[in-house]
């Protein structure tokens, strides 16, 4: 099957599978109802149909079959913030890409976790059409790969509370791109079995979460408006001098270059 026709098929099963509605779930982008038009169904398939294609090559040049790979689901613009949401991309023995990641069910205070394929991944509400993805260092490549495809070792560490703001050094609820962290620290340190041994790996290797200046009245709002915000697991010190951290895919980036883990970033543009 050619890519043109490929995609036309895709297209055609992502139109039939908006009519039908989409699943309630979300990561990195607005909770609000709205159905998905033609033209962003079109966006989004060209936009999987490019990683799809990039990845490939980057499998064929460096023989890597696993990427962290981001989207931009909302304008976190004002947070100096680019992308919102991270999943594991990782090369199936049929071909194909699929990413493993964890979504958040609307109006909920609850996560699951999602194998997809790219079409799925950015067939959303995106604010912005663009990929963006690091390759892990060869070294990590073989250990990824094979948590990512395990079905028992690849949710090990996932946690069903979700608070989109959780704190990174508390177990108390997980984020989406928390989880993506603490699963690479259990796929390459073989003694990280918990999320607090993978929250200490994470510190030792020198990861720093990105910190949100929140004021009391923007902390209550969000609050009491959204079922998937908390901040109760953050530290008082920190929450009541507005200090709100977390893990962003852009910090994520930085350390993961920083520390010699992965590749710098590449990007699709839209």
């Amino acid at each position: 099957m050619t890519h043109f026709f490929l995609w036309r098929w895709l297209a055609g099963l992502a139109a039939a599978w908006a009519l039908v509605g989409a699943p309630a779930a979300h990561a990195g982008r607005t909770c609000e109802a709205k159905p998905l038009t033609a033209r962003s169904i079109e966006q989004g398939m060209n936009l999987a149909l490019r990683t799809s294609q990039a990845l490939d090559a980057e499998h064929a040049r460096s023989g890597a079959r696993v990427m962290l790979l981001a989207r931009a689901g909302q304008d976190l613009g004002k947070y100096q913030l680019r992308y919102s949401h991270l999943g594991w991309a990782y090369k199936t023995t049929e071909g194909p890409w699929r990413v493993l990641h964890k979504l958040n069910s609307c109006g909920s205070a609850d996560g699951a976790l999602y194998r997809q394929g790219l079409g799925e991944f950015f067939l959303d509400d995106l604010w912005r059409f663009e990929a963006a993805w690091m390759v892990p260092t060869p070294a990590l490549q073989a250990p990824l790969h094979a948590m990512l495809t395990d079905p028992a070792r690849g949710i090990a560490l996932h946690t069903r509370a979700y608070n989109m703001l959780s704190y990174p050094w508390a177990t108390r609820y997980q984020q989406s791109n928390q989880w993506a962290l603490e699963t690479l620290a259990s796929a390459v340190e073989p003694g990280v079995a918990t999320r607090e041994q993978a929250q200490a790996w994470l510190r030792f290797k020198g990861y720093q979460p990105t910190t949100l200046q929140l004021g009391a009245l923007t902390r209550l709002g969000a609050r009491v408006s959204s079922a998937h915000i908390a901040f109760d697991d953050h530290p008082n010190e920190k929450r009541f001098a507005d200090r709100i951290e977390t893990v962003t895919v852009d910090s994520a980036f930085v350390w993961l270059e920083r520390a010699g883990l992965a590749g710098p970033v590449q990007r699709l543009a839209p």
